[in-house]
């Protein structure tokens, strides 16, 4: 039987945090601001992340060790996520979102 940590059930939450996050800031608020905040470049970007992070949350949920790699990617698109929202402004939310879930998923991925 699987059992997961409390550190993987507390990944599981901060992965669906952010994407949940990432996919209604983008829906909302980006949407609505256009400019900056709908560029292709970084509209995908934000779409990548909030699918990685659900993705990531689902392989932890489904108790396969295919989550490092997930994780490990997911980090990185998070952190890349983070630091484009933070350089477009007025998206404090989503780059603390995607921070959090970062340095959980690192931890995930070790």
């Amino acid at each position: 039987m699987h059992h997961q940590s409390e550190e993987m059930k507390r990944c599981i939450e901060t992965c669906l945090a952010c994407y949940q996050e990432c996919l209604s800031m983008a829906m909302t608020h980006c949407l609505e601001m256009g400019g900056e905040h709908t560029k292709p470049d970084h509209f995908r970007l934000m779409m990548a992340c909030a699918e990685m992070c659900r993705t990531s949350a689902h392989f932890m949920l489904l108790g396969t060790p295919h989550h490092k790699h997930t994780c490990r990617e997911c980090a990185e698109i998070c952190r890349e996520c983070a630091a484009d929202c933070e350089r477009i402004g007025d998206m404090e939310s989503c780059v603390d979102a995607c921070r959090r879930c970062a340095e959980s998923c690192e931890k995930m991925a070790a």
